[in-house]
């Protein structure tokens, strides 16, 4: 089978591209023109360099070292040891597509053109990345202001002295390049820095949550729906004139989500339901669903910016050959955009584990209490609340702001912090959980529906039950239910119960 080719230029990165190469192995190219403006971004530096203008990380040190001079005949031992210090990262170590997305990450921002690397540095990400040579990266003791000290453990393989996987296994780097028909890079002046300087393991892991974003957020109306069926709910919440007259984007996405999974459903024939308005966490679970969706955009909207554009200090103005120091490594907007996703997740979260209990209680649904099939002998969802409870829990304190906590280092001169690497992973974790949460909601949302005998679902709950029922059959008797819950995370993890819903709904 021949795999995609993802053409990279420095300017067109997308998400889903990002996705492609570090799940599915799509293979990466880069546009001539942008190996081009490589050529002649070095050719800048080196002509800055002989007319004796001082350049931060080439002809001078680092951080608080900026004074210190580097002479042409240390460059690839001062370089080298630029990378060997800056490694300083601990585990836990990054997933191989993670790193695949991070490398992804910083080759497309070389390819800009103002970091004056040589072009054989980017040649190798490319080469890594498309023979699947993955650097070990430790993913913890980056404050963010570039991810020095993670980063350098890509510098570190590719000079042949740190360990990747590869096929696999676990080797030397050095031995990697061997199978591969590779050789390890020798550095050049200005390339350590243009390694271990920038925000791509924060960038490249976003990326990644954000596509798991995406789908999340489609699932929750998916298992919001089928909540609905097996509630008995109230559906004029998802009444088009009333997203009409408050037309915020996010809500009116997910109500038209909702409507066309409940399309045919019996709870839109006349006089269906009891209640004239349902609690507050079914009456408005678009709403909240749809805050997530308005985070999403702007947040995808900042940090396919940051994909798409330099990161580099000092920064080179080909077209009016300059080299300016800057701080472009600074990245609050889309760090203060992960924050706020964390936060519109947790609503969506404490919504959910809400739906749930309200499925498992009587006075709400008419329904047996916690589900059970047969009252008094089978215990059925009695204790379950208590495993989404306490992830919610979790998600509640992850959602808490992290981008604030910094101190100020390396000699007082480097006294501002994003922590954006700690910021995306925390939002990793929450949509973990909450892959779990949903599931179990899921769960009950099928179970009810069976209790209730509806045998009139929409044409898209009617995919998605038929895909948990493939899986996990009614509750009839009390079971292991930690295997059902595996199972449910299992299914939605594989996209099985979206690729089913959109089949039928398109």
């Amino acid at each position: 089978m021949i795999q995609e080719m993802i053409m990279l230029d420095g300017n067109s990165l997308t998400i889903d591209e990002v996705a492609k190469v570090a799940r599915e192995g799509a293979q990466v190219g880069i546009s001539s023109e942008s190996m081009k403006k490589l050529e002649q971004g070095r050719q800048m530096v080196y002509d800055m360099a002989n007319s004796d203008i001082p350049v931060y990380g080439f002809t001078r040190g680092v951080g608080e070292n900026k004074d210190r001079q580097v002479v042409a005949r240390y460059y690839q031992e001062y370089n080298r040891n630029l990378i060997l210090s800056h490694c300083l990262g601990v585990e836990p170590e990054a997933k191989e597509d993670d790193v695949r997305a991070i490398m992804l990450a910083r080759l497309n921002t070389l390819l800009v053109g103002c970091t004056g690397v040589q072009p054989a540095v980017a040649t190798m990400y490319m080469n890594m990345i498309n023979n699947k040579i993955h650097p070990v990266i430790p993913q913890r003791g980056s404050v963010g202001e570039g991810d020095i000290t993670v980063l350098s453990h890509i510098g570190l393989a590719m000079i042949g002295e740190g360990e990747v996987n590869y096929n696999g296994e676990r080797m030397k780097a050095s031995e990697a390049f061997k199978k591969a028909g590779m050789e390890p890079i020798v550095l050049g002046p200005k390339d350590g820095l243009a390694i271990v300087s920038s925000n791509a393991l924060s960038a490249g892991e976003g990326a990644l949550v954000l596509k798991d974003i995406e789908d999340l957020v489609d699932l929750a109306d998916v298992v919001y729906a089928l909540t609905l069926e097996g509630f008995k709910g109230n559906v004029t919440p998802l009444d088009e004139a009333a997203y009409r007259v408050r037309p915020y984007q996010g809500q009116s996405i997910s109500a038209s989500s909702v409507r066309k999974l409940l399309e045919g459903s019996y709870l839109w024939l006349p006089g269906v339901t009891d209640s004239l308005q349902d609690p507050l966490s079914l009456r408005g679970s678009c709403q909240i669903h749809g805050a997530v969706r308005d985070s999403l955009a702007y947040v995808k909207n900042h940090l396919l910016i940051q994909l798409n554009s330099s990161d580099d200090n000092p920064c080179l103005i080909m077209d009016e050959n300059r080299i300016i120091s800057c701080a472009n490594y600074e990245v609050p907007t889309w760090t203060l955009g992960f924050e706020m996703l964390g936060l519109a997740l947790s609503h969506l979260s404490r919504n959910a584990c809400f739906r749930t209990i309200k499925l498992a209680t009587p006075k709400f649904t008419g329904l047996s209490r916690f589900l059970t099939p047969a009252d008094g002998r089978v215990l059925a969802y009695a204790t379950i609340q208590k495993t989404f409870t306490s992830l919610d829990t979790e998600i509640r304190h992850l959602s808490n702001p992290a981008t604030a906590d910094f101190f100020s280092v390396a000699g007082d001169i480097e006294d501002h912090a994003n922590n954006s690497p700690y910021v995306v992973q925390k939002t990793a974790r929450i949509v973990d959980n909450l892959i779990y949460i949903l599931g179990i909601e899921a769960m009950h949302g099928v179970q009810a529906i069976d209790l209730r005998k509806a045998t009139r679902l929409g044409v898209g709950t009617k995919a998605a039950y038929d895909v948990i029922r493939s899986e996990i059959p009614f509750l009839d008797q009390d079971r292991n239910l930690s295997e059902d819950i595996r199972k449910i995370y299992k299914l939605i993890k594989s996209r099985k119960i979206l690729d089913s819903v959109e089949k039928v709904i398109r």
